[in-house]
C-alpha cells in the first residue's frame, strides 16, 4: 500500500494499493483504501487548491509533478 501525498503542501491525499512497478499514472477507484482528496465536479485537487488529477470514470488520470507517493508495491 502506498500513501499519496500533495507535492506542494505535503498533506496526504490517497491510500492506494499499488500493484506492478512503474509509475503512478491512474489510480483505479476499486484499490483506493482512503481518500482524502477534494472534487470540483471531475477536477480532483488538494485542499491547497492543487490540482492532483481529473476522474475519468473507473480511474483517476494523475497529474504528473503535483504529488509525491511513499510505501510499499505490491508486485
Amino acid at each position: 500500500m502506498i500513501t499519496i501525498k500533495c507535492a506542494r503542501c505535503g498533506k496526504k491525499l490517497f491510500k492506494y494499493i499499488k500493484v506492478g512497478e512503474g509509475r503512478v499514472l491512474r489510480l483505479y477507484k476499486n484499490r483506493i483504501v482512503k481518500d482524502f482528496s477534494k472534487r470540483e465536479g471531475d477536477v480532483v485537487k488538494c485542499e491547497c487548491g492543487n490540482i492532483i488529477g481529473r476522474d475519468e470514470g473507473r480511474w483517476i488520470k494523475m497529474r504528473q509533478g503535483s504529488f509525491t507517493y511513499t510505501g510499499k508495491i505490491i508486485k
